[in-house]
Formats: C-alpha cells, structure tokens, sequence
C-alpha cells in the first residue's frame, strides 16, 4: 500500500489514466495532481483553478486531463507537460462533474446551475 501526500485539503476524487500507469487527483485546495502509479511520483501539480477542484478524469489516450471546479470552470491539461491547455467558461455556478467521451473528441460538464454542457474536445468554445 502507498499513501500520497501534498494536498493541503481534501481530496474529492481520483482517477487512473485507461492503462493504470499514471493517477490523478482533485482537492479542495485547488489544485489536481497527476502521479506515476508504478514509483508514486508526483509529476506535475495543476495550478491554475480558484476554487476547489470537484472531479477530474483522464481522456481515453492519457494524455489529457479535465478537471471541474467551484470556480464556474473547467480546464483540460496536457497530462506530459503539466500545462493548462483550456479554460472551459460558460457555466453560471459550480461544476460538480466532467467527463470525456470514450474517443476522447467531445466533454461533458455538469453544473448547479441546471445544466449540462456538452464541449468538442478539440475546440471546447465551439
């Protein structure tokens, strides 16, 4: 067993990339993490939200990640170097949840303000 730390709030959620080599996880503080499963390192912490990160998940290839905040956004990462790559805005309050599609071209967000946005992945302000 492995314990990780860093977060300096709670983690609200965790997601393996599809093949189980790298993890991510989401806090109240306002960052996610993404570390390598098999040594445990933490390769890059995702900075960038001002609110707490609610959900996150791996894009089917691995190489993104979406995270969704209390913020009223949503950011995709690119998972190798760490950066924000996206800001997802439209949302009028909290986004609870966020998922990619299984080929990974389209993202779904849901929010308190009712609704659910349906984003392309490759240009999510369409």
């Amino acid at each position: 067993m492995s314990v990780k730390r860093g977060h300096t709030d709670e983690v609200l959620d965790v997601a393996f990339d599809a093949c189980g080599n790298k993890f991510v996880s989401a806090s109240a503080d306002g960052t996610a993490r993404v570390y390598n499963t098999m040594t445990g390192a933490c390769l890059h912490s995702l900075v960038g939200h001002e609110g707490e990160i609610s959900k996150t998940s791996f894009n089917p290839q691995g190489t993104r990640v979406i995270t969704a905040s209390s913020d009223m956004t949503s950011r995709i990462w690119d998972v190798e170097q760490g950066s924000c790559l996206q800001v997802l805005q439209g949302h009028t309050d909290e986004i609870f949840s966020c998922a990619f599609n299984y080929e990974g071209d389209f993202i779904i967000t849901g929010s308190k303000d009712n609704t659910c946005r349906i984003w392309k992945a490759t240009h999510p302000d369409e």
